[in-house]
């Protein structure tokens, strides 16, 4: 689409297309759109509950539920690209706390959200549940915040 006087629609790269995944985080791109709600508070999530990236020791992939909840600012993230954003972590090594705030940063540091937090709940590697948290701040002042919804891991029990 393209952001023509004939058309009110943002340009964005993916929206309609076929896309390729992106054979890396760093190659992804994350396409932003104007926020339809201006100056409104409110809350958006994202949920991918079966993420997937590679251990930087092993090689081996680590699955994780990821949540990621933002207060829009002027923009919000175009989900088809966050979605091949975070599929192009498929190939990527990376310690659970790097690619958790990675991913957290680098929507921050793009959209410019009024507030963004991630919580990534990777399955045990080892024996062991890791979970990582990242946000930019305290949220705003009136902005309802759920709980996360992902329970801690109980493996067997």
């Amino acid at each position: 689409m393209s952001d023509t006087p004939e058309s009110n629609q943002p340009n964005v790269q993916f929206l309609g297309q076929q896309s390729p995944l992106p054979s890396s985080p760093e190659e992804a791109v994350l396409d932003y759109v104007p926020n339809p709600r201006p100056g409104s508070l409110y809350l958006t999530r994202f949920a991918a509950p079966e993420f997937t990236s590679l251990c930087p020791v092993t090689g081996q992939p680590d699955f994780a539920h990821l949540v990621i909840d933002y207060a829009p600012g002027d923009t919000i993230v175009e989900s088809k690209s966050l979605k091949l954003f975070l599929g192009s972590f498929r190939n990527h090594n990376g310690f659970h706390e790097d690619v958790t705030v990675g991913i957290g940063q680098r929507l921050a540091d793009e959209m410019k959200p009024r507030w963004l937090r991630i919580g990534g709940y990777w399955y045990p590697r080892g024996g062991i549940p890791i979970d990582v948290f990242w946000q930019t701040g305290a949220p705003p002042e009136g902005l309802w915040v759920p709980d996360q919804g992902v329970q801690g891991y109980r493996g067997r029990g």
